[in-house]
């Protein structure tokens, strides 16, 4: 297990969700304020490679400087608020969750059948003399 590469993978995938996060609020903002230029970042966003944040940013600034710089600013705010918070809550969740499937597991593989009348003879006999000896 390579946990550095890992790390960096991780980093990654969350500078880049942030990247998509700025977008929407962007998209957001613009349209309220400049609904044109809400719909050409709309567009541009579903036909760039917004799951790879960086190289998104980097088609954007060849695009509208402005809006590019932009976008980066909002994800640099949303990355020093969640920052402090994010470790201890992945943390509590994937702990959280990890008992619930393990409950869930366990509560599934726990089940017990319904026990089916005994067809043999012999165990019936008893059967009915153990309840013969409780009418006594």
């Amino acid at each position: 297990m390579d946990l550095k590469q890992i790390t960096k993978d991780t980093a990654k995938t969350l500078s880049s969700y942030l990247t998509y996060q700025a977008v929407k609020n962007v998209i957001a903002q613009l349209s309220e304020t400049n609904p044109p230029l809400a719909y050409w970042l709309s567009n541009f966003s579903s036909q760039a490679n917004i799951q790879d944040g960086e190289a998104y940013i980097a088609e954007l600034l060849r695009e509208k400087q402005e809006l590019a710089l932009r976008i980066m600013t909002v994800r640099q705010f949303l990355a020093e608020e969640v920052a402090d918070f994010l470790p201890e809550m992945v943390r509590a969740q994937i702990q959280q969750t990890n008992m619930q499937h393990r409950r869930q597991h366990l509560e599934r593989i726990t089940q017990l059948s319904p026990v089916e009348p005994s067809t043999h003879p012999e165990n019936q006999a008893d059967s009915e003399a153990d309840l013969d000896d409780l009418d006594r």
